[in-house]
């Protein structure tokens, strides 16, 4: 899932992609660099961050989900709002991404209605009280894993009796959303435990601050400064490939080449070291054999998975 801002105020790429000539650009450089999913958003999920009014996040969308829809076919609208989703669903999106819990019950209805997709974020408040939570004393949990689980669980259940078909539910714990550094990280180490939920899971680490805290010379716990929002790659595609290990559907990043490569990179190791066989010429990804790429990207990354459905199937995107 590659990520288009249309927003003049997100943390890593805020005000680049306002212009229609420049977001059409994005696109289709989102496409070329084999994104499955393209998810755009006109409301910054910035910690700080005020919310926008309905009204005004469609305005800043302009024509560019319709654009989207006719370059690849799968769009996202990354908003809470159900006014701002249903208008985007009408426009040719069929994934609404949601970073709240709250509109649980709308939005799966909303989605059951058009047959679309929705993705439910795992936070606690607003984006912007999210300053306190991602300190390290600020976001209180037992059993961080156990606390996510219950939380979106809850929430998915209100998705579900509104008519949402499981299968068209995912999961996605928030990675750096009312949590800090620790949090993330124990939420992507324990993702397997996500996965046993029965949704698929969609994860979003690229470029966030958790990455840079783990990479701070000296470790979570220094004072050192952070690394900016484009320098954290190497970390971010440590973080998915992280979450890919242990069961990740979808992966949502800003650098889709590059954890394109990665990916790819990973899985041909992968295939290669579960081959039994040695010097035959039937190896997998390696030497000069006739094998396919890796043992599970077989389709042709124009989509998910299953090219017209949903994002549901066990090979992670991005």
């Amino acid at each position: 899932m590659g990520v288009l801002n249309r927003t003049p105020d997100s943390f890593s790429d805020g005000g680049r992609y306002v212009d229609d000539s420049a977001a059409g650009r994005r696109i289709d450089e989102l496409c070329e660099e084999g994104a499955d999913i393209v998810d755009i958003g006109a409301e910054s999920t910035r910690p700080g961050s005020e919310p926008v009014p309905p009204k005004e996040q469609i305005a800043r969308l302009g024509s560019i989900v319709r654009e989207a829809s006719k370059r690849i076919p799968l769009v996202s609208i990354d908003t809470t709002s159900p006014d701002v989703a249903g208008w985007a669903l009408d426009q040719g999106a069929s994934i609404v991404n949601s970073v709240s819990l709250d509109p649980a019950a709308e939005l799966g209805a909303l989605c059951a209605h058009y047959d679309a997709a929705l993705v439910l974020m795992h936070c606690r408040g607003s984006m912007a009280a999210m300053p306190g939570y991602s300190q390290y004393d600020d976001a209180a949990y037992g059993d961080v894993v156990a606390d996510v689980t219950r939380e979106w669980s809850a929430a998915a259940q209100r998705a579900l009796d509104a008519g949402l078909l499981p299968s068209e539910l995912l999961f996605d714990p928030g990675l750096g959303f009312a949590k800090n550094a620790r949090h993330s990280l124990e939420l992507c180490a324990r993702l397997d435990e996500l996965c046993n939920l029965g949704f698929p899971v969609l994860v979003g680490p690229s470029r966030k601050s958790f990455v840079a805290r783990a990479a701070a010379p000296g470790g979570l716990g220094s004072k050192s400064p952070l690394a900016p929002p484009e320098d954290r790659l190497g970390g971010t595609i440590a973080a998915v490939l992280a979450c890919i290990e242990r069961g990740a559907s979808v992966v949502r990043v800003h650098d889709v080449r590059q954890v394109r490569q990665a990916i790819a990179v990973f899985e041909a190791i992968e295939g290669t070291g579960t081959d039994t066989g040695t010097g035959t010429g039937t190896d997998t990804g390696t030497g000069t054999d006739t094998d396919t790429d890796t043992p599970t990207d077989t389709d042709t990354d124009t989509d998910t998975p299953t090219d017209t459905d949903t994002p549901t199937e066990g090979r992670a995107h991005a």
